[in-house]
């Protein structure tokens, strides 16, 4: 067994499940780092390893280096392609349960994350960031050649071909080229059926999650 004593590893995300705490159990295990708490004493210990840079596990492998084992575990199938994570609802399977969780949202239509401007509902986390740029007008991808800032990488590498002279769509007609952008995500199109069949999976976020 690769597990240390004390640590109580989860061997699908590689993150202790002795780190959800009872909000009424007082954690006594402190960081010498950085001072935060814990309430396991292996909890403590994993969390260290970020600051000391130990990783003690090993791939067989590959030789690469974890500092957790459900790390090492979830990466070893990447090597062995192990995929023990089924979905219930058409059979796809999945090297992580989490993975399996988020993918299982497009059959049940479940939509944990809320936007706490308008209320608008979402599958993913990633969804729920890049739609909150809409309120608060964030524009993380900036333009290297004039610094122009957009919301969307979409809409960034649409405007550096302004700058590169790039044309991937050739047209026969002269007209400007029109574009539709998910509010989802940003990804951009060139016909708006493309654009609502897209948004009716929000197949792109869940790529990019998965």
């Amino acid at each position: 067994c690769l597990s240390l004593a004390g640590e109580r590893p989860d061997s699908d995300s590689g993150k202790s499940s002795s780190e959800e705490t009872d909000p009424e159990t007082p954690n006594h295990h402190h960081c010498s780092h950085c001072g935060k708490s814990f309430r396991w004493l292996g909890s403590l210990k994993m969390h260290e390893r970020i600051h000391t840079g130990e990783k003690p596990y090993h791939c067989s492998h590959c030789g690469k280096n974890f500092t957790q084992l459900g790390a090492l575990v979830g990466h070893e199938r990447t090597h062995t392609g192990e995929k023990p994570y089924h979905c219930s609802h058409c059979g796809k399977s999945f090297r992580w349960l989490w993975v399996l969780k988020k993918h299982e949202r497009i059959h049940t239509g479940e939509k944990p994350y809320h936007c706490s401007h308008c209320g608008n509902s979402f599958r993913w986390l990633v969804s729920l960031k890049t739609h909150e740029r809409i309120h608060t007008g964030e524009k993380p991808f900036q333009c290297s050649q004039c610094e122009k800032s957009f919301r969307w990488s979409g809409s960034l590498k649409k405007h550096e071909r302004k700058h590169t002279g790039e044309k991937p769509f050739q047209h026969t007609n002269t007209q400007e080229e029109k574009t539709y952008n998910c509010s989802h995500c940003g990804k951009t199109f060139s016909q708006s059926e493309d654009l609502k069949s897209h948004e009716r999976i929000e197949r792109l976020c869940s790529d990019l999650c998965f």
